[in-house]
């Protein structure tokens, strides 16, 4: 069974029993979750900085897209391709918007 097709408007957010935790030993962050570890590339880390259950997949992206002057449409797709990837595997979750 495949997850709908990620959003603009879709929540993402970190489920329960799952963190993104930088390691001061290693220098490296990752993103933990049950029996699970992810050692996120620089960008994937930028995307799941701002995943905090509130800012939708379009406010994320117009984020990242203003911070390093990349085109927002290309990092729309990037970020709703990652994240995507992430409900596959049940690393992220989607959340309703606040009102």
């Amino acid at each position: 069974m495949s997850a709908a097709p990620v959003r603009g408007d879709d929540v993402p957010a970190l489920p329960r029993g799952v963190r993104l935790q930088f390691n001061e030993a290693r220098g490296q962050w990752f993103l933990q979750g049950p029996e699970r570890v992810f050692e996120p590339d620089e960008i994937a880390v930028e995307i799941l900085k701002r995943i905090d259950g509130v800012r939708t997949v379009d406010v994320i992206a117009r984020g990242l897209a203003a911070e390093f002057a990349a085109p927002e449409d290309e990092i729309s797709a990037d970020v709703a391709a990652f994240v995507t990837e992430l409900l596959a595997i049940r690393m992220l979750e989607r959340r309703e918007p606040s009102a």
